[in-house]
């Protein structure tokens, strides 16, 4: 009957907020509430509170920092995805699960916030760049393995070198679970027993919203702390993410991720035979030279020997004049005459007596005498 309370159930207070969360729960088990960001604030480091409103209601939410897409202001638009809950002492709020930036301006002003505060961190500098392996053998990719972007990458890759081996890390690209799975994706390449020698993050192009997770906080810091040399191409090329500024190297597309990452072996290979061709040139230059030095020594060498042996032999009869000029013979010749006596030269009168047989030697035969008297 109305007005009849004797079928009333009656709560405790603790119980009847126990019983409203677990009704709650049943009901609303997570959902995703889209409003403007008003009331920011972060306590003690760790709590975040803020409100969330349009034009005509307001619900208080209520996280920690580690929900946070990056740094956030009010006037933001947001995807809040949270439980709803009532607090024993605090009343109605929503407990966030994790939040997304909306709508082109928001995205743009939530990247231009964590853009700067990374920047004061270092994040982005070039000095912390690293040059990757060219080509590599092995390297780690992080994309969806239904899109475009993969299937781009993988035949610009295979079609210029091939032979590479790929760790697809097959991951969602865009949504509440892209930016997660990518980070787990960077971390777990980097903590392969053998990991690769680059890790290529790439997706094709989209809108903001569709390119957001690559400028979410977690997914930039994870490029920037990667042990592995990284690439990102995300395919736009109006605004660039935050993982492509933390990147070691960036790439316009995913094609040209493959193109910078490895040669072109045709154009490799006709480098190789014009090289060929110019070392054959050049060797063949090389002998042609080496022919005419060679040709010259022994042309040099020829006259070298000839002027030394005619020189040698000038010597040679000089030497022989001068001999013959000095030999006994010689002087003979000239009218003198050498005496021996027992056949031995005499050189002195006192070597001589009275009736000596001597010898007396000219120039064209001997003779002998007896001394008559010494003079």
């Amino acid at each position: 009957m109305p007005g009849d309370t004797s079928q009333d159930i009656i709560f405790g207070v603790s119980d009847f907020v126990a019983v409203l969360n677990q009704t709650m729960e049943y009901a609303f088990q997570g959902v995703v509430v889209t409003g403007e960001l008003a009331n920011f604030r972060v306590s003690k480091g760790k709590w975040v509170y803020f409100d969330l409103k349009d034009d005509f209601s307001s619900v208080k939410c209520f996280g920690t920092i580690y929900m946070l897409p990056g740094p956030l202001e009010d006037g933001m638009v947001l995807n809040v995805r949270a439980v709803p809950r009532l607090h024993q002492l605090y009343g109605f709020s929503l407990n966030i699960s994790s939040i997304q930036p909306v709508g082109e301006g928001t995205i743009r002003r939530a990247s231009e916030l964590l853009q700067a505060k990374l920047a004061a961190e270092g994040l982005f500098d070039e000095n912390r760049k690293r040059s990757l392996p060219y080509p590599p053998s092995r390297i780690g990719l992080v994309a969806s393995g239904e899109s475009a972007a993969y299937v781009d990458f993988m035949k610009i890759l295979n079609a210029r070198w091939g032979g590479i081996e790929v760790v697809h890390a097959d991951v969602q690209v865009q949504g509440e679970v892209a930016p997660g799975q990518i980070v787990a994706a960077i971390e777990q390449l980097n903590g392969l027993a053998e990991p690769p020698e680059a890790i290529i993050v790439t997706r094709g192009g989209g809108s903001a919203e569709d390119l957001q997770a690559f400028s979410t906080e977690q997914v930039t810091r994870a490029v920037a702390a990667s042990r592995v040399p990284t690439l990102v191409a995300i395919g736009h090329e109006v605004d660039m993410s935050l993982a492509e500024l933390a990147a070691d190297t960036r790439a316009s597309t995913p094609s040209n991720a493959a193109e910078l990452l490895v040669p072109d072996r045709t154009q490799v290979l006709y480098s190789l035979r014009e090289s060929r061709k110019q070392l054959d040139r050049g060797l063949m230059d090389m002998i042609m030279e080496r022919k005419r030095l060679l040709q010259q020594f022994r042309s040099d060498m020829e006259q070298y020997i000839t002027h030394f042996i005619k020189q040698k032999r000038t010597n040679l009869t000089a030497s022989a004049q001068l001999l013959h000029a000095l030999s006994p013979q010689a002087i003979l010749e000239r009218g003198y005459a050498m005496i021996c006596k027992n056949g031995k030269l005499v050189r002195r009168v006192r070597e001589l007596a009275e009736h000596d047989t001597i010898q007396i030697v000219l120039s064209d035969g001997s003779t002998s005498a007896v001394v008559d008297r010494k003079g």
